[in-house]
């Protein structure tokens, strides 16, 4: 499958003009914060009138927002480079920022493959810029959401471009903070199981331990305006990973994790307040 023969279509006809979708801009989006957050400028008033009462009472939060997208491209640099991962299954993907996610690992190997998976129309209407790919390999974006793991496990775009037997990395960066613990449990284990030994979980999860007063006030701000935001202890976020086999350093503030791996992270602890790890499945 080289993106040249008779199933690319799956991933080019339906994207030739971008999809009419209700993008909800009258309401803030976790994505599209973020996105303001890292100076991105798809995002509208709502986003950024959270982001703005964030930064009012935290202006560390850009410095934050952009260590969380640094430490994805060092984690995937070392599951391609290091660990030989050919296959990415990215849920909650954020609003496409250069460099992507299938960027960075097919510039380690250009036969890579990645799939990503958000639930945000706006992201669905910029897809497009999630397609690109060296010839060798393939991405798809199939529409889907954290909680339903088995809806976007069986989209044929998924399937037309992973290998399931074959291992693979699931990255998720930045999204189970959004979630609770009996929501977000289930799916990344439903996630797991179905993925064969030798894939990796790589995640990310946002915690009160460090700077206790800055997460409550940070929650605060998202919770007002109708999202969900669940900080995590230490022992709580390595909970995700029971039963993986973790990689060095283990789950540590994202600002330590291999920072020698060459992107900017913050220096602060209290600039960061998010955990992060990578483990492999026995």
């Amino acid at each position: 499958m080289d993106g040249t023969g008779p199933d690319s279509w799956l991933f080019e006809a339906d994207f030739e003009e971008p999809p009419q979708v209700d993008l909800r801009t009258d309401r803030a989006h976790s994505a599209r914060v973020y996105d303001y957050l890292l100076g991105g400028k798809t995002n509208f008033p709502a986003d950024r009138e959270v982001g703005d009462r964030v930064l009012a009472d935290l202006p560390a939060a850009r410095d934050g927002a952009a260590a969380a997208r640094a430490v994805m491209h060092r984690m995937v640099r070392r599951l391609a480079g290091r660990h030989g991962i050919r296959q990415f299954l990215d849920i909650g993907t954020g609003i496409p920022t250069a460099p992507n996610l299938h960027e960075i690992v097919q510039a380690v190997d250009p036969a890579c493959r990645v799939v990503y998976v958000d639930n945000d129309p706006i992201v669905l209407a910029h897809s497009r810029a999630l397609l690109s790919s060296t010839p060798e390999g393939r991405t798809a974006y199939v529409e889907g959401d954290l909680r339903d793991p088995g809806k976007f496990l069986a989209d044929p775009a998924l399937a037309a471009t992973l290998d399931l037997s074959r291992p693979v990395a699931l990255t998720l960066i930045n999204i189970v903070h959004f979630l609770s613990d009996e929501a977000a449990h289930p799916p990344v284990r439903e996630l797991l199981d179905a993925l064969p030994p030798g894939s990796f979980l790589a995640l990310t999860a946002g915690t009160a331990d460090n700077a206790p007063e800055a997460a409550r006030i940070g929650a605060q701000r998202y919770r007002e305006a109708g999202i969900e935001v669940h900080t995590r202890s230490h022992a709580e976020v390595e909970r995700f990973f029971a039963g993986l086999e973790l990689d060095d350093p283990g789950v540590v503030l994202i600002n330590r994790w291999h920072p020698e791996l060459g992107e900017p992270t913050a220096q602060a602890a209290a600039e960061v307040s998010v955990y992060g790890g990578l483990a492999r499945k026995p």
